[in-house]
C-alpha cells in the first residue's frame, strides 16, 4: 500500500484495533461522547459502517482488507489535519496498515482493544462467530485470517477485565495527554 501524504496536523487518529466483538465500536463511541462533552472537536470512523458506505465495493480478501484500511486512514488523517480527534474503530488485520496510518499524521494513538476469543464468541454482536461455526463465513481476523496483534501499543485496553468506563477514561486521558505534548 502506498503511503498516505503526510502534512502537519494539530488533531490526531486514536486507533482502536482488535478482533471482532472486543469492544472497539463500544469504546470508540464512549470516547467520542465523552470527548464532545469536554469540548474536542471529534470524528467517529466506525469501519462497519464504513463498510457499508465507502468500501461496499470491497470483500474480505488480504488486498481488499488492506484497501478498506488505506480508505479508513486517509479519511482519518483528512479529520485529524482538520485539527479533529478522529476516532476509528477497525479490527485493521494488518500491522502495516496500521503503520500507514499512523505515518499520515504527526499524532496517533493505537489502542488494543484486547478480549480472550472466547469472550468475544460471547459477544458476538454481529453473530461472526456462530456463523463460523456453522461453516457459513471464512476469513474471520485471529480465528482462520491473520491478525497482527500490536506489540507496543499506546493503549492496551483489557476489556473482560477492565469496564467500559476505566478503558474509555485511560483513552481520553492518552489522548488529552498527547494532544497536551503537541502544544
Amino acid at each position: 500500500m502506498e503511503a498516505i501524504e503526510k502534512q502537519a496536523a494539530r488533531g490526531i487518529i486514536v486507533w482502536l484495533t482488535g478482533i471482532s466483538a472486543a469492544g472497539k465500536s463500544t469504546l470508540a463511541r464512549a470516547c467520542h461522547q465523552q470527548l464532545e462533552a469536554l469540548g474536542y472537536a471529534a470524528s467517529l470512523l466506525d469501519s462497519d459502517r464504513l463498510r457499508r458506505e465507502i468500501s461496499r465495493d470491497l470483500g474480505f480478501s488480504a488486498a481488499d482488507r488492506e484497501l478498506h484500511v488505506h480508505r479508513m486512514a486517509m479519511l482519518a488523517a483528512d479529520h485529524a489535519r482538520r485539527g479533529q480527534i478522529a476516532i476509528v474503530a477497525a479490527i485493521s488485520p494488518f500491522r502495516s496498515g496500521r503503520e500507514d496510518a499512523r505515518a499520515a499524521v504527526d499524532m496517533f494513538l493505537e489502542v488494543f482493544v484486547d478480549a480472550p476469543l472466547a469472550v468475544c464468541e460471547q459477544r458476538d454482536p454481529l453473530g461472526l462467530y456462530r456463523r463460523f461455526r456453522n461453516h457459513q463465513v471464512t476469513g474471520l481476523a485471529g480465528v482462520d485470517a491473520p491478525y497482527d496483534v500490536p506489540t507496543q501499543p499506546d493503549v492496551h485496553c483489557h476489556t473482560d477485565l477492565q469496564t467500559i468506563e476505566e478503558c474509555t477514561a485511560t483513552i481520553i486521558a492518552a489522548t488529552i495527554a498527547r494532544l497536551k505534548q503537541a502544544t
